[in-house]
């Protein structure tokens, strides 16, 4: 994948780790801060601190990496929420910056 200054897999696939989630009226955003990844193709998500208690469970989940914030999605297009990202872990990301899609390719298992 020929990325820079960012973790990855044996088979070249980033790993990035939250580095602040952040609670506002309208969405739960993952910081994922300024790391250099190819603008298709997928990347692994380690949710390194839990979205607070108490927080809507319907907001939808967007990411910032590089400055930009875009909304996580499922594969039908609807918005991933606060309520399936229970707890931490990791979960698989499908990007394409071209044609604006930021995918979860895992599935999302609520737990603690």
């Amino acid at each position: 994948m020929g990325c820079v200054n960012v973790s990855t897999n044996i088979n070249g696939i980033p790993y990035l780790a939250t580095t602040n989630v952040t609670v506002s009226d309208t969405s739960v955003d993952l910081a994922l801060g300024f790391r250099s990844i190819q603008p298709v193709g997928t990347f692994f998500v380690r949710l390194a601190q839990t979205i607070p208690t108490g927080t809507t469970g319907t907001l939808p989940i967007t990411l910032t990496l590089n400055g930009t914030t875009r909304q996580l999605t499922t594969i039908g297009g609807a918005a991933v929420t606060a309520a399936e990202l229970t707890g931490t872990g990791v979960f698989e990301v499908f990007n394409d910056r071209f044609n604006g899609i930021l995918q979860v390719v895992s599935p999302l298992v609520a737990g603690a």
